[in-house]
């Protein structure tokens, strides 16, 4: 008989027991916050039409396309793609079904995505996402509300050290809209080399009044006033004044800083955007920020989280008794111990070693009793 390949595809990969209860509970947590908040889940499918899932979002269309597994549906012989991001997904339901909705709408969602290729620095191809959306608003309160919620439900996982990095992804245009003008061929050097932090080639392409932004970053108040001395006639200040009323909101339950030309990851996001971290993540813990749905052009706000990459600074959780039955147990004991909340395994042969399947205690006539431990 030929042995069967057992080898995964790269960037996907296997959550064992211990895992997996790591993000299972997780994952419990934080919708527990989502949902004591007032957001409502929602569950869309892994499917969609390629054309619906890549279209929904403003300004990720191409980057949308370029992620996403795509086959033709032998239904309707249209191009169906599995959905590599579930935010479009969130935007669509709330242009149709919940279109009539009382505003502002409070949604949440968590599911498995995938993406054809992973990057160097994040080389996973199958992503568990959780993340909240509250449609109908572009406002100060609700971008408050949106980071304090990511803020609180990073703190219900059992993460700790978080803090948050503050960007305003719009922030050449806004400037070079009247402030500091550039033309269209000069706006996306100088956004490049903003992103490098090169100062000689943020001045050689055309970019010399922006200088001042490479040194506003780091703590957040220090960084705050670094950006308000740049002479922008006003430009910045409603932006400026907003991120420190967001700040104020946090106050101490995170730390925040100010990079103020941070795009990665921020590429329709409008005047707001951030970064989550936590304490044992190399890698950030998640994003959020304001933006607008692609076909009805509503505001909204809201983060994303991937459970699968906090695993590893998530604290293990407790686990339940787990009280061994053996055969001919009573059934009506065993049920009334699940709803004390212990856990049961039943044997099912002669022979079986309860302590060898995990199990720290043994059902007897006078209830559960502890077994001796190798």
């Amino acid at each position: 008989m030929t042995q069967p390949n057992d080898l995964l595809p790269e960037g996907l990969e296997d959550r064992l027991p211990l895992e997996a209860a790591r993000i299972t509970a997780m994952m419990r947590a934080c919708l527990d916050v989502l949902d004591a908040h007032g957001y409502d889940r929602v569950r869309p499918p892994l499917l969609e039409f390629e054309a619906s899932l890549a279209g929904r979002m403003a300004g990720a269309v191409a980057g949308e396309a370029r992620a996403m597994f795509r086959f033709v549906d032998p239904a309707s012989l249209r191009t169906l793609a599995l959905r590599s991001d579930m935010t479009p997904q969130v935007g669509r339901i709330a242009a149709t079904s919940l279109k009539t909705a009382a505003r502002p709408l409070r949604l949440a969602y968590c599911g498995d995505t995938v993406v054809i290729k992973a990057s160097q620095l994040d080389p996973a191809r199958e992503r568990l996402q959780l993340g909240a959306e509250l449609i109908g608003s572009d406002s100060v309160a609700a971008a408050s509300e949106a980071v304090m919620l990511a803020v609180d439900a990073l703190t219900a996982a059992g993460l700790t050290g978080i803090s948050v990095d503050f960007t305003l992804p719009d922030l050449v245009d806004t400037l070079s809209a009247k402030a500091f003008p550039l033309s269209d061929g000069q706006i996306e050097a100088v956004r490049r080399e903003l992103d490098t932090k090169d100062a000689g080639g943020l001045k050689a392409a055309g970019g010399a009044a922006y200088l001042p932004l490479l040194y506003a970053t780091g703590p957040f108040e220090t960084a705050l006033a670094a950006l308000r001395d740049v002479d922008a006639g006003g430009a910045l200040k409603s932006r400026l004044d907003g991120l420190e009323a967001i700040a104020a909101h946090i106050g101490d339950a995170a730390r925040i800083t100010l990079d103020p030309t941070e795009r990665h990851g921020f590429e329709y996001q409008s005047w707001f955007g951030f970064t989550l971290y936590a304490e044992g993540l190399r890698r950030a813990a998640g994003r959020g920020g304001t933006y607008r749905i692609a076909g009805s052009d509503e505001a909204a706000t809201g983060f994303t989280l991937y459970l699968d990459r906090l695993a590893d600074a998530a604290p293990q959780p407790e686990a339940a008794r787990t009280c061994y039955l053996p055969l001919g147990h009573d059934r009506a004991a065993a049920a009334k111990l699940r709803a004390e909340g212990w856990r049961t395994r039943a044997q099912l042969a002669e022979g079986e070693d309860a302590p060898a399947l995990r199990c720290g205690y043994i059902l007897t006539a006078t209830g559960p009793v502890e077994l001796e431990q190798p």
